[in-house]
């Protein structure tokens, strides 16, 4: 049976706020999530992008063009992957427990 208006029962109140706070973590862990792989996003695209410009850099004062910036390249992506595994490898505390 529906309540009165204005009246709710003690079940629904004890609810709430667990439910809220629960609401509240996922939220956080999520946003911690995506603040995570945004920082390893732009640390692995960086490092491509150094590699590129100290290549093109390179192959302007040496006369070398192409050969350095590919060189370039190479390296930039070789580090940006080893940084990539390298956050990915260290656990960070966020990753959710099996049971919960």
């Amino acid at each position: 049976m529906p309540e009165p208006a204005g009246q709710h029962s003690s079940h629904a109140e004890t609810s709430r706020p667990a439910q809220g706070s629960a609401l509240r973590t996922a939220h956080t862990g999520v946003t911690a999530a995506v603040a995570d792989g945004w920082v390893a996003g732009g640390s692995f695209f960086g490092s491509i992008m150094a590699g590129t410009l100290l290549g093109w850099l390179a192959d302007r004062w040496l006369d070398t063009e192409p050969w350095l910036i590919v060189v370039g390249i190479v390296l930039g992506s070789v580090n940006g992957f080893y940084r990539l595994w390298m956050v990915g490898r260290v656990p960070t505390g966020k990753q959710p427990v099996a049971g919960r």
